[in-house]
């Protein structure tokens, strides 16, 4: 089987090249790779101690990112390596600052680009976030002795190690795997009914880390003078579908304030054209004297958590379609009731948060602009909601704690 992995290596790789040909993103990722090397010789000697963390994209990344923080503090001698495969959390996360000392593209899994990449430094804990395994990494890191672990595990049925021909696979991560924390008991079940039983359920380490969000200073400029007294509907990461949804609010209810933050910046000439008579954040220069519109679009980058702690009730998007559901946890944290799309499959708390009754899923946009406006308008129902959203964010037990517990045993 070894055999047929570096034959799907070779075509992902292949694929991956050609596909840079025509898409800008994927283009980053492919001549990003180039200069990982470089950076963990440039960044590590090879007798540097370091702690690995590595994420498949930015959602992930802020799913570790309270291990990692924690870690770092527990091992102060220690260097820290954060890797990506996708370029939108790499570019997101190195626009951050991150914590790291270095910050790079994970290298394509081939035996000697990784062996070659893990001889710079002395990795001493690895872990990957939630479902990002790579057979040539895991063998590597074990034959060099470090510790390696899952952080907030997902396994569902669908995925191919329930199937014969991952059965293989399954072998790997038996051998080469420390320990799973899982944040589901249904995920902790699916891992034990194919072997891998050195595990157990911590919860999802997402919740610590937008319970942080609520005592940083979430102030944004401008945005209490906006809203003045009026209801809020914060439209995070939206696609075409909560634009409908947007669209259909302000015309049911034209003195609620809506504020509009794209997934796309590339959105915002769509946006405008849709909502003439919207601002752009970008534009305003004096603050109440500007605001001659009830829609605000949001034309910059790193603001959309702290406005969540600004609404009334915020609509997140990515689930009207396979795209996958946004972040809806830095909306319910704030007390905040969430709307989306149905389609959502990888993500078990948004069926936590519906059965908390402090979020709801519809089929389409209309059904979901009508429940919006339902809220906006019954007081004591958006207050019930809005209970229920923080209490379900709440009640969530410490992961990063327990996590820390069983490593540091």
């Amino acid at each position: 089987m070894a055999f047929f992995y570096n034959i799907f290596i070779h075509l992902l790789i292949f694929g991956m090249k050609v596909f840079a040909l025509f898409n800008d993103k994927t283009k980053k990722g492919v001549e990003g790779r180039k200069e990982s090397l470089e950076k963990v010789k440039s960044g590590f000697k090879k007798s540097d101690k370091v702690i690995w963390m590595h994420a498949s994209s930015l959602g992930e990344y802020e799913q570790g990112l309270p291990v990692l923080e924690q870690l770092k503090e527990r091992f102060a001698d220690h260097k820290i390596l954060v890797t990506f495969f996708s370029p939108s959390g790499y570019e997101n996360v190195v626009k951050k600052k991150p914590i790291a000392d270095v910050i790079c593209y994970l290298p394509f899994d081939k035996k000697s680009a990784v062996k070659e990449f893990t001889d710079q430094f002395d990795v001493q804990l690895f872990f990957t976030v939630k479902y990002d395994y790579w057979y040539h990494l895991l063998d590597e890191l074990k034959n060099k002795g470090a510790k390696t672990y899952v952080i907030s595990a997902l396994f569902y049925d669908r995925q191919s190690f329930f199937t014969s021909y991952g059965k293989w696979f399954v072998q790997q991560l038996q051998k080469n795997i420390d320990w799973f924390f899982h944040q589901t008991q249904i995920s902790f079940a699916l891992a034990k009914s194919i072997g891998l039983t050195k595990s157990s359920v911590t919860g999802d380490t997402r919740f610590d880390r937008v319970k942080q969000l609520r005592h940083r200073d979430n102030q944004v400029d401008w945005i209490k003078d906006f809203i003045g007294e009026d209801k809020t509907v914060v439209f995070g990461s939206s696609w075409q579908a909560e634009e409908k949804i947007a669209l259909e609010v302000s015309q049911g209810s034209p003195y609620a304030k809506l504020i509009i933050a794209p997934h796309d910046l590339k959105r915002v000439s769509h946006l405008k054209q849709l909502f003439p008579e919207a601002i752009l954040y970008s534009e305003i220069k004096n603050s109440v004297e500007d605001f001659n519109s009830n829609i605000l679009i949001i034309d910059s980058i790193g603001l959309l958590s702290k406005l969540y702690s600004y609404a009334d009730v915020a609509v997140v998007g990515g689930g009207f379609h396979d795209a996958g559901l946004h972040n809806i946890l830095e909306a319910a944290t704030f007390g905040v009731p969430v709307i989306f799309g149905n389609q959502y499959r990888k993500n078990p708390e948004a069926d936590g948060l519906i059965s908390a009754d402090g979020g709801r899923s519809f089929e389409n946009a209309g059904l979901a602009a009508d429940f919006v406006l339902f809220l906006i308008n019954n007081e004591d129902s958006l207050q019930a909601m809005s209970e229920n959203a923080e209490k379900f964010v709440s009640e969530k037990p410490n992961s990063t704690e327990l996590i820390l517990q069983k490593i540091l045993s």
